[in-house]
């Protein structure tokens, strides 16, 4: 792609413009590849211009000080860095798409914010409760830093499921993924310690809200623990309520791939692909390619091969044959968008003749159709690794078989309520004030769907594992479920929110972007993981421990002992 790619881009900066009294445009795949990157690239900058400055104000809101709040975004930026040096590397052995690299400059900034949130947060409170610099640290790596490590771990093997996908764009982001998060974990678990520890007390300087330096040990979020757990029914039911509302329009969700219409319409790329399709009979520029090894030696049985070819549904016409030495080449020219359910089932089509034998049927369209086949076997497979070594390393974490199932099935909730919504927008056309505009084709790329449930799906697990430790913690120092539950809500949901919050803004700036399918992304994470911080953690979580009770801890004796002891 990189070839194609390149040539695209002299293609374009040597024909694309005014010649004489003529307005000239290229296009090809070359060309829209290089259209879509830089735009890409163009965007990602923006984003990031907007986002940095957001997070270093929220960062500030929620510690109260300048010097706690750089040390969030220190970590974010490194593992930012420490990718781009592992990506160069990876670029030696194997093709990195620039797609994926960009976009995961975000995912490494908000985990590194994240991670780096807890562990300074932690640290502030072990200070706050009276240890010296040296035990505040020790404690806070046993703890916090014991979350961010099984944290990292799930996201890395959630994100590792992307390279089982046949698409190249899911496959680096899965490279890109697993390398930003090991960083993120690094600088959280190794670097960041060793600031605290030469900062100590001196975290606290640069107060400028001082409210935000001591949160209350019962206060609000306790508070709305405990209201939940007076009536966890009710609460369960109506949170189900609003996830299936918003989980509704999902029946309309239609895939194909990414194509010219994910520019602006003013791009020039994006006005030539839509010249030839409105203008020009078929799709010229990207038929069905048909070749037949020794196809000139079965003339009789060729001739009747294209004829019934021409007959498919969609077919414009069928070109003579090629000669080359005794093999055969065929184009088929065709109406149908090359990346679309109605070109996947034109291949179909085509597949199903009678052919010579040894007939191989490629171009664009059959391209795409064998992605979709090949991202559809693959989904069970990536969806049953990503299931299987969550719910392990939650019961290693919690001691309990019944809180990963639980964390399962509510992360499944939560992405479905998102991909109805994304389906809501994008496909129905809605809310184009929020998102920006964009172009309404009736389909969502697949890739770009898979990846926002890959993303999601880990980050979801994160915020529960936040919380879970914390729930254990005070469990486990003797406390009742429901007390438990309460302060391990009010110690974490705070950090939680945050979290959310700074991630929320950091995917949100992706909706500035003029390409359809990152603006697809940023507000997909937004909404999921603003949506998994709210109406799960704070009201289904501790609404289902509270029906739970004490089963929420219940192991089989032979397992108890693969758990981990906090």
């Amino acid at each position: 792609m990189g070839d194609i790619e390149s040539l695209g881009k002299q293609v374009g900066k040597k024909y694309d413009g005014n010649y004489e009294n003529l307005r000239i445009y290229a296009s090809g795949t070359g060309v829209f590849a290089s259209a879509i990157n830089k735009k890409i690239a163009d965007d990602i900058k923006l984003s990031e211009a907007i986002s940095i400055p957001l997070t270093f104000i929220l960062l500030v809101f929620v510690f109260g000080g300048l010097v706690a709040s750089g040390m969030p975004l220190l970590v974010g930026v490194s593992a930012i860095l420490g990718l781009f040096l592992v990506m160069y590397l990876l670029t030696l052995f194997t093709g990195v798409s620039i797609f994926a690299l960009n976009l995961i400059t975000g995912l490494g900034l908000g985990l590194g914010i994240d991670y780096s949130l807890l562990i300074v947060n932690r640290f502030r409170e072990e200070l706050h409760a009276g240890k010296s610099v040296d035990e505040a640290v020790k404690r806070t790596v046993s703890t916090a830093g014991k979350t961010v490590f099984y944290s990292g771990l799930t996201i890395v093997i959630t994100l590792a499921s992307l390279m089982l996908f046949p698409l190249m764009f899911l496959k680096s982001f899965g490279y890109a993924g697993v390398t930003v998060v090991v960083m993120a974990v690094l600088g959280s678990l190794v670097a960041l310690p060793a600031l605290l520890a030469i900062l100590g007390k001196r975290i606290d300087k640069a107060v400028i809200r001082k409210s935000a330096i001591t949160p209350k040990e019962d206060g609000r979020w306790a508070q709305t623990a405990r209201f939940v757990m007076r009536r966890p029914l009710a609460v369960v039911v109506l949170s189900l309520v609003i996830l299936s509302i918003l989980a509704a329009p999902i029946k309309n969700i239609v895939f194909s791939q990414v194509d010219s219409r994910v520019l602006p319409a003013n791009n020039p790329a994006a006005f030539a692909s839509k010249i030839i399709s409105d203008r020009f009979p078929g799709q010229e520029g990207n038929p069905v390619e048909i070749v037949i090894p020794n196809g000139a030696l079965v003339q009789e049985e060729v001739n009747q091969y294209i004829s019934e070819v021409a007959k498919v549904d969609g077919i414009v016409r069928v070109s003579p044959p090629q000669i080359l030495d005794s093999d055969l080449r065929i184009t088929a020219v065709h109406s149908m968008p090359p990346r679309t359910l109605p070109a996947e089932s034109l291949i179909k089509d085509i597949r199903e003749i009678k052919s010579p034998e040894g007939t191989l049927i490629g171009g664009i369209a059959a391209d795409y159709a064998d992605t979709q086949i090949g991202t559809a076997r693959t989904l069970p497979w990536a969806l049953g690794w990503i299931a299987f070594w969550v719910m392990i390393l939650i019961f290693i974490f919690t001691g309990s078989i019944i809180l990963p199932i639980k964390a399962v099935l509510l992360n499944a909730l939560s992405l479905t309520a998102t991909l109805g919504a994304v389906t809501w927008i994008f496909i129905d056309g809605n809310l184009k004030w929020l998102v920006g505009d964009f172009t309404v084709t009736g389909t969502l790329d697949s890739g770009t769907v898979i990846l926002v449930a890959v993303v999601v799906f880990g980050l979801s697990m994160d915020y529960e594992l936040f919380l879970l430790s914390r729930i254990r913690e005070e469990h486990m120092a003797g406390k009742s479920n429901i007390e438990s539950v309460a302060t391990g809500l009010q110690r974490s949901a705070r950090i939680i929110t945050a979290a959310a919050l700074l991630l929320a803004v950091v995917f949100a700036a992706f909706m500035t972007s003029g390409v359809t399918s990152i603006k697809m992304l940023g507000f997909g994470v937004s909404l999921a993981v603003l949506l998994d911080a709210t109406l799960i953690r704070a009201l289904l979580v501790p609404a289902l421990m509270r029906l739970f009770g004490e089963t929420n801890w219940w192991a089989p004796k032979p397992l108890r002992r693969f758990t981990m002891t906090h």
